[in-house]
């Protein structure tokens, strides 16, 4: 069966809208909305199983959580696994107006998710550490040089963002590992839900936080960065900063270039911008003391 097909099934006759996103591909999630009664909810086909058991687990340990999705069925119809969650909102801090209550909001849920026991989450005994971020801190780089005339990338800017010191790693904790944004949705009444939990595991809490505040201040405002790492309860060092934005930066970017070999990327691009406003600050302050 077509996703839609399936969608349409579990909705029982009632109307389906499919909720777009950047990913593609065979092994592609495919999210709808359902009309179901008089309510709404989210259909979500998983493009492989191992990403449903990923976001199951990780749901499961954070069922005590506020803030996460609230899981309604799961099955599989065919060879796809399905689920079915509570429409958490139709908006979100990607989308909507700079909003700095609703950013404080996230900022909590996020050092919550943080706070719960990493044990609990995945079955890692390791995880994301500090070792683990320099050597893939490395080989990201590595990655992004070899489209560099694509990306119309100087030389030297990337012989200098091989001189950047990757970011410092404090213990793994549990991690959501991609809270950009879009991925905080918002209801009518201004509750707030972390979803897309498939790829969590334990890693250092810097991780999510930076990406965090930093796609928050370059997408919606200073303000809102500002009020989510008051939200979560920590700054962060702008040093430190910048050395994870060159990292999450050039990582977007080999993501966005092996995934969509015929699309153009601008010299303009933002994430080219960040990557060189970061790697220029961190060369900067290279010989500054952890």
């Amino acid at each position: 069966m077509r996703p839609i097909e399936i969608a349409q099934k579990l909705a029982g006759g009632g109307r389906v809208h499919e909720l777009t996103g950047i990913e593609r591909g065979q092994s592609a999630n495919h999210v709808f909305r359902i009309w179901v009664g008089e309510g709404t909810r989210i259909v979500k086909l998983y493009g492989t199983p191992a990403r449903e058991r990923r976001e199951f687990h990780a749901l499961e340990a954070l069922s005590a959580l506020a803030g996460t999705p609230q899981l309604v069925d799961r099955g599989l119809e065919g060879d796809v696994h399905w689920a079915i969650f509570e429409d958490a909102g139709r908006w979100n801090l990607g989308a909507l107006p700079e909003n700095p209550g609703l950013a404080r909001k996230a900022g909590g849920i996020l050092r919550a998710v943080h706070d719960t026991a990493s044990e609990r989450i995945t079955n890692l005994s390791r995880g994301m550490d500090q070792e683990w971020v320099a050597v893939d801190f490395i080989s990201t780089l590595k990655r992004l040089d070899r489209y560099r005339r694509r990306l119309e990338l100087p030389s030297d800017l990337l012989a200098d963002a091989r001189e950047v010191r990757p970011p410092f790693a404090s213990d793994p904790r549990s991690a959501h590992t991609n809270p950009a944004p879009d991925n905080f949705v918002v209801d009518d009444g201004g509750k707030v839900t972390l979803i897309t939990w498939e790829w969590a595991t334990v890693a250092p809490p810097e991780w999510d936080l930076s990406k965090a505040s930093w796609l928050l201040g370059m997408n919606t405002g200073t303000q809102a960065a500002a009020a989510f790492l008051e939200g979560y309860g920590r700054t962060l060092d702008q040093y430190q900063l910048d050395r994870w934005i060159v990292y999450h930066a050039a990582m977007e970017l080999v993501f966005r270039v092996e995934r969509s070999m015929d699309a153009a990327i601008g010299t303009h691009d933002l994430y080219l911008s960040e990557f060189r406003r970061a790697v220029a600050a961190s060369t900067l302050n290279a010989d500054r003391v952890e």
